[in-house]
């Protein structure tokens, strides 16, 4: 997809600018962004992590929106750009979209826009396109898609770009592109099916195709290398989670390579992928553990542990969002149960060392991003 050009100017917003100063350079990959997901005012949890790994809290800075006032059935919801200079947020109270500027200063509040439709639960950004999943059906509006131009700071809604999903209650749980851009993918968790769009250059969806999950409550994805993708099944049968890999095609179909490939765990909700593609991990939020399972060249999936434990985060943590540093040293887990950020080592074999947790954190927190 050809970069489009457009921009916005944002220097007449009409709300005060939201400064944080912290002693991390938000620009460096020495931190971590997590929202409070409050009802009543939305905030950004930002955390600075050393060089051996541990977290310190730095401080919130707020959305200018609301929360959901509980944590998310999504993936995504918190998202920093490839260069780390552009955090953007999800509102799901108020429907809306947060755009901040990172900088050595701290973050700042540059730009707040409606979503395009309602409870917007991720985000995915692909050049200077953002494309926002929103799971309005649950509240009666449309589950859609909705795209936005982003430039100089500014998010611009472009015109004819919301495309419904398979139904109007599907539980969307994430939206991302192909590296290329060329595609973007949605996972249903009620319906049990996986979306897939194929874009134009212009950004826009050309053609909408839904594909069956292999596994029950397609959740968390990542893609990997030459298109393939990584999806986690939370199921609901005890020890019954799973996660499949597929192959999509460049008309936007999918075929599966492997799976389901039970996690032995439940509520494998969440799934990253390691930056070197080697390694997928899913956050097991009813068994408070992390899998971990080999992703092969042709995108099969193995499970590291015989047991489905690659760490342990303990009983009631109830492990959400994750993420990986920069240098993919380090993996960070969000664990909205006990209001824990854990830290771990990511070894070049695919354990997961133990480095600590930062507290205080509240149960509604969604969303992980890092650097």
């Amino acid at each position: 997809m050809k970069q489009l050009l457009e921009t916005k100017h944002v220097s007449g917003l009409g709300f005060g600018l939201a400064l944080l100063a912290m002693s991390a350079n938000a620009g460096e990959e020495s931190v971590i962004y997590t929202m409070d997901n409050l009802a009543s005012a939305n905030h950004v949890l930002v955390f600075q992590r050393e060089a051996d790994g541990q977290l310190t809290s730095v401080g919130n800075v707020a959305t200018g929106g609301r929360g959901a006032g509980a944590g998310l059935s999504s993936q995504g919801s918190v998202l920093l750009s490839r260069d780390g200079q552009w955090l953007f947020v999800c509102n799901v109270g108020s429907d809306e979209i947060s755009v901040f500027a990172t900088s050595s200063g701290g973050l700042q509040l540059v730009d707040r826009v409606s979503s395009g439709g309602r409870m917007p639960v991720s985000l995915a950004l692909h050049r200077n396109v953002l494309y926002v999943l929103n799971a309005g059906g649950g509240v009666g509006d449309k589950d859609n898609v909705t795209a936005f131009l982003f430039a100089g700071g500014g998010l611009v809604a472009l015109p004819g770009s919301t495309r419904a999903l398979s139904g109007d209650n599907t539980g969307p749980a994430q939206v991302s592109f192909t590296p290329d851009g060329n595609s973007l993918i949605v996972t249903e968790r009620l319906t049990s099916l996986i979306d897939t769009f194929t874009l134009g250059d212009d950004g826009l969806a050309t053609s909408h195709k839904t594909f069956p999950s292999a596994g029950t409550t397609p959740f968390g994805f990542a893609v990997g290398r030459n298109d393939r993708i990584f999806v986690s099944e939370a199921t609901g049968v005890p020890g019954g989670s799973s996660a499949s890999s597929y192959m999509l095609s460049e008309a936007g179909d999918l075929e599966l390579i492997s799976g389901p490939v039970a996690t032995e765990q439940n509520a494998a909700c969440w799934l990253i992928l390691s930056h070197d593609g080697r390694f997928a991990y899913t956050a097991n939020a009813a068994s408070g553990s992390i899998s971990g399972f080999r992703a092969e060249p042709d995108g099969a999936l193995s499970l590291l542990q015989p047991n489905g434990v690659n760490a342990a985060i303990g009983v009631g943590s109830h492990p959400v969002d994750m993420a990986e540093s920069h240098d993919g040293r380090f993996l960070f887990a969000l664990a909205n149960g006990n209001g824990t950020l854990a830290a771990f080592h990511a070894t070049g074999s695919g354990a997961l060392e133990p480095l600590g947790s930062a507290s205080g954190i509240p149960t509604s927190a969604a969303g992980l991003a890092a650097r």
